[in-house]
Order: C-alpha cells, then sequence, then structure tokens
C-alpha cells in the first residue's frame, strides 16, 4: 500500500511517501517554515508525488501529524488530509508528531529512555516520555520547563523544545532531529498498522484552551 504522510504541527511543512510493503520510502521533502504552511503543503505533495512517480489515485491510505502544535499550523495539515482522503476516498489516520519525531531519534540511533519535546510558545513545551525501545509511557503534555524539571531529569532529550531550555533538558546528541520527519512519521504509522494497532483519528491535540474565547458577563442590549 501507498502511504502519504504529512505533517504541520512543528515550523517544518514535512512530507513523504511510503511503500508499506517494502517497509520503503519512495520520496519524501522537508521544508522549514513557520509561517507559510498553508502555501507550502499542496505544492509540497504535489512535488513528492512527482518525484516518485506516483498518481495520487494509487495512494492507499493517508496519516498526517495531528499535533500537538498551534492551532494555525495543525488545522492546514488536517484540513488537507481530510480533504485529499474524502476526495479519493481512502482513511486518514492521524499520528501523534511527538511519535514521530522519537522514531526518527530512535532510527538515527538514538538509545535509551527519552524525551521528546517541541516549542509551545508562552514559554512551555509540548513533550512524551519514552522508553528504550521508542514506545510512549507518558504525553503528550504543555508544561513550563521548570515544572517537568524533576521529571525528565537524566533523560536524553531530542526536538527544538529540549533546545530551546538546556537548563532543563539534556543537549540532544548531534545529528538527532529538531523538527518533524513525514519520512519518520510514515514508518511509524506503517508499523503500528502491520501491528494490527489502530492509529488515533485524525482530531488535533491542542492540549490547552484557544487564546480567543467568548467574553464573559457581557451586557445584553435589548431594544427600547
Amino acid at each position: 500500500m501507498l502511504l502519504l504522510a504529512f505533517d504541520t504541527a512543528t515550523p517544518a511543512v514535512t512530507v513523504a511517501l511510503h511503500d508499506t510493503e517494502r517497509r520503503l520510502t519512495l520520496a519524501a521533502s522537508d521544508r522549514i517554515d513557520a509561517r507559510r504552511h498553508g502555501e507550502l503543503l499542496l505544492p509540497t505533495i504535489d512535488e513528492v508525488l512527482r518525484a516518485a512517480g506516483v498518481d495520487k489515485h494509487a495512494l492507499g491510505a493517508i496519516a498526517v501529524g495531528a499535533g500537538p502544535g498551534p492551532y494555525t499550523g495543525l488545522r492546514v495539515g488536517l484540513a488537507t488530509a481530510a480533504a485529499l482522503g474524502h476526495a479519493l476516498g481512502i482513511p486518514v489516520h492521524g499520528v501523534c508528531t511527538l511519535d514521530g519525531i522519537a522514531r526518527a531519534a530512535r532510527d538515527a540511533g538514538l538509545q535509551g529512555p527519552f524525551v521528546a519535546a517541541t516549542d509551545a510558545r508562552r514559554k512551555e513545551v509540548y513533550w512524551a516520555r519514552y522508553d528504550g525501545s521508542g514506545q510512549r509511557l507518558d504525553g503528550p503534555r504543555v508544561d513550563r520547563p521548570a515544572d517537568i524539571a524533576e521529571e525528565v531529569c537524566g533523560l536524553a532529550a531530542v526536538g527544538a523544545g529540549a533546545l530551546l531550555y538546556p537548563e532543563v533538558f539534556a543537549a540532544p546528541a548531534p545529528g538527532l532531529p529538531e523538527y518533524q520527519s513525514a519520512a519518520a512519521l510514515a514508518a511509524f504509522a506503517a508499523d503500528e498498522l502491520a501491528a494490527g494497532r489502530e492509529l488515533p483519528e485524525p482530531v488535533p491535540l491542542y492540549l490547552r484552551r484557544p487564546d480567543a474565547e467568548v467574553p464573559k458577563n457581557y451586557k445584553t442590549v435589548l431594544p427600547a
């Protein structure tokens, strides 16, 4: 089966095409631009499909990063996945973005228990804890780094969130991923599906309340 994977939950606009039978990434593209998710995603998908010589109608499924991540970036990827899945009549699977980063770190040679963290802004991080095999043990969660210092103390760390707070997270070894990689996300999703484990629904993991809320205790103005 041909699995199209992409993620826009981090500053990376990342797309990959994966052959689940051969367990092989056929083509991939990663661009780092936090302000152009909506502009770059569809052209990058077209670029990856052309590079692999595959027509979109040959796709068997889609895997999309579900975050955690900021609202604007997440909705680009999830809305695109929903539209493509509907148009092509194929299933759409959600994948925790941190699981993709963790898979990339394991593929890059990271050993032992570790933490994956991305920048949540507002001086917070999205993070999750993994065992030595890359299985998620805790999270995803959003916290201030200082509040979780004891929980992550002594653990290897990977991701842009960890790099932002070296006083809390152990410095990642050279060569480990900073942002999401759709190739790793696709490989993770393919392994989960092959093992008969269901992937989550493609719904966003925001983890905190939106900035915009309906005002409370506002006055109701009635006609005279």
